[in-house]
This record gives C-alpha cells, sequence and structure tokens, in this order.
C-alpha cells in the first residue's frame, strides 16, 4: 500500500525527503539544530503526504499543548452559542485548539473538579460565568496555567466581564425617566450559570431605585423560570395583584422579558401602554420583538478572554490579575413608553375582559 493509501508516517517523509526520520521529528518539532536546505525539503515533503506532527509529539519540546480549554454548565444558550463562534476562529488563527469540558450537572461538576483533566490537556482554561465554591476555586489557583474567568468578576484573577451593574442602571433609569415609579424587576431561575449576572444586575436596579429616593419593595422582584409557562404566568399574577401594581418591568434577560410581554398580552394587559418592560442582552428576539434593552456582546467578550489567555500563555510575566470590563449600551425601542395616566387607567378598568 502506498503512502497516499494510508496515513502518511515520519519514515514516508523521511523517504521522500531523503533524510533520516529523526531528522524529520527534529523539524516539524522546530528544533534550531536542522540547516535551511534540510527544513524546507522536509516541510515540502510534509506538505505533499499531508502529514502533521501530533500535538502530543511537539509538547514533549515546547512544554505546550497548543490547546485552550473552555469550562461552561451549557452549550444550550444564546451567549455561550455567540461566545464560541468568535473565540474558536480566533485560536485556530493563533494555531490553537479549542477542547470544551461541559459540566450540566452536579456529578459532571464533581468529576471535573475531582480529575482537573485539563491539567494534562490544555494550556489554559476560561471558566465562563458560573460560580464556584472556594474547594474549585482553590483546585483552580493550582493548576499550572492561567486561568480566565469570563462574564464573572474573580477578585486577584483575570476576568472578563461586562459592568452588569452599570447595564441594569441604565435600564432603571431609562425607565425612571419615562416617569415611572413603580418598577418590577423579574431575575430567573432555573438559568445555567450567570450567577454573578444576575447578582450585579439586581445591585444595579436597586441603586437606580435608591437614586431616585424611591424606596426598595421587595415585592416588586419576582423570581421567574424561563421556559415555565406556569411560573410566569403565578409570577406576573403576582405582581398584577398588588395593591398597586407595577407600571414597568425589568427582566433580568431578553428572553424571560419577551415571555413575560407574551404572558401580559394574553392576560390583556397592553405593551407599552400600561406596562413597560426592558430587558437585557439584546439577544436575538430583542430585534424582532422591537423590545427595549442592554446591549452587551457576547462574541466580543469570547474575543478578548481569547485575546487574554494567548497573552497570558506567552509571555509569563503578564499580569495575572487582570480585570477587562467591556461596555453595554442602552437601546431604547417600542416596549418603553411612559406610565398610563389616570384617564388612561380608568378607561383599562372600563374595558371588558
Amino acid at each position: 500500500m502506498s503512502p497516499a493509501q494510508r496515513h502518511p508516517t515520519m519514515a514516508d517523509v523521511a523517504e521522500r525527503a531523503s533524510v533520516s526520520p529523526s531528522t524529520v521529528s527534529r523539524t516539524l518539532r522546530g528544533l534550531p539544530t536542522v540547516s535551511p536546505d534540510v527544513r524546507a525539503r522536509v516541510e515540502q515533503a510534509a506538505r505533499e503526504l499531508n502529514f502533521a506532527i501530533s500535538r502530543q509529539a511537539a509538547s514533549l519540546v515546547t512544554g505546550k499543548t497548543g490547546v485552550v480549554a473552555v469550562l461552561v454548565t451549557t452549550l444550550n444558550s444564546w451567549f455561550m452559542g455567540s461566545a464560541l463562534s468568535s473565540l474558536g476562529p480566533l485560536l485556530r488563527a493563533a494555531g490553537m485548539e479549542l477542547n470544551v469540558y461541559v459540566t450540566p450537572d452536579i456529578a459532571e461538576r464533581t468529576s471535573f473538579f475531582e480529575r482537573l483533566p485539563a491539567r494534562r490537556n490544555a494550556d489554559a482554561l476560561l471558566v465562563f460565568g458560573f460560580d464556584l465554591t472556594d474547594e474549585e476555586t482553590a483546585r483552580l489557583d493550582d493548576l499550572a496555567m492561567p486561568v480566565i474567568y469570563v462574564s464573572q468578576h474573580a477578585e486577584g484573577r483575570p476576568s472578563v466581564y461586562v459592568d452588569d451593574v452599570a447595564g441594569a442602571l441604565n435600564a432603571t433609569r431609562h425607565l425612571l425617566n419615562l416617569g415611572h415609579r413603580r418598577i418590577a424587576f423579574a431575575p430567573t431561575v432555573g438559568a445555567s450559570g450567570f450567577c454573578f449576572s444576575s447578582r450585579e444586575r439586581l445591585l444595579g436596579y436597586q441603586q437606580a431605585l435608591a437614586e431616585a429616593d424611591i424606596p426598595i419593595d421587595d415585592e416588586l422582584v419576582v423570581t421567574m423560570a424561563l421556559g415555565d409557562k406556569r411560573d410566569l404566568i403565578t409570577g406576573v399574577g403576582k405582581l398584577l395583584s398588588l395593591r398597586e401594581p407595577p407600571t414597568a418591568l425589568f427582566a433580568e434577560q431578553d428572553e424571560l422579558a419577551v415571555a413575560v410581554i407574551h404572558t401580559l398580552r394574553q392576560a390583556r394587559i397592553q405593551v407599552p401602554e400600561r406596562m413597560s418592560v426592558i430587558g437585557f442582552d439584546d439577544h436575538q428576539v430583542a430585534d424582532w420583538f422591537d423590545l427595549s434593552t442592554v446591549a452587551q456582546s457576547p462574541s466580543d467578550m469570547g474575543r478578548v478572554a481569547g485575546e487574554l489567555a494567548l497573552q497570558l500563555i506567552d509571555d509569563s510575566e503578564a499580569d495575572r490579575t487582570r480585570h477587562i470590563i467591556l461596555p453595554t449600551h442602552l437601546i431604547p425601542r417600542a416596549t418603553t413608553a411612559p406610565p398610563p395616566g389616570p384617564q388612561s387607567e380608568l378607561e383599562a378598568r372600563r374595558t371588558p375582559s
């Protein structure tokens, strides 16, 4: 069988280049003990035979695997899809590969932190957006590689995230500037990861109310399960049954905001005429539903996190406590408007249900 009919070996490359297999090995591993003429012949032979040295063999010389690992709780999200879609090409352009570890449940998560497979198989680890215990953080600190925290602030460790507090502050200010004083906040439950962002967005909402001298009303913070229609109806019902219902709602995520709007309209509560709704993310659905929102760019976050990982891999003197905070911006659309006046409220009560 000819080399073209099977996977070529180092011996095949050596035969075509008229050198020894050990010379092929030294050439393809980038060692400086090979003359330029011999290097050119070996590389040409390798290209003609479609031969590539394994990363495992190269790592024996360089001490690097050529791999960046990612730790996530799910791949089934708009955020993760967008972030990885920019991270992957960036790493490929740098000659690196991407390895993804998914820990969707407690068993997978426990297994990962017990075994730490990335220790042997990557040069850096990106941890996307979920809370870690002190023990888990300590385990990652022991890895002999850069660990970059993405979509979360990790004190004293490299991190890439948006300013969720500022984004939520601007979303709530937008509603306040329209004249709303009863503003609800809807965080999500059951979401995979991103607990840090959830807490920060609640904090931004509370800070905006404090700025406006509006007392915090815990009854206006109602957690809703994204994807659970019954829970959404119950959550919206709690808000509408208050003695003084809200005239606006800030949903933690765009997908939740769209689900709330659908639930309100099913109850014949018009948006924004009787209830304004704003989200966070600028998910694709925000544009389709003309939803007011606070925009962030997960693709930018993936790219910047990848750039930081490459810098930390290549430069042992680089700052390993660096935080990169990406901007957000408000996009007012058709789902927010001034609150209804007394006359419109009276007309709403007269409208038959």
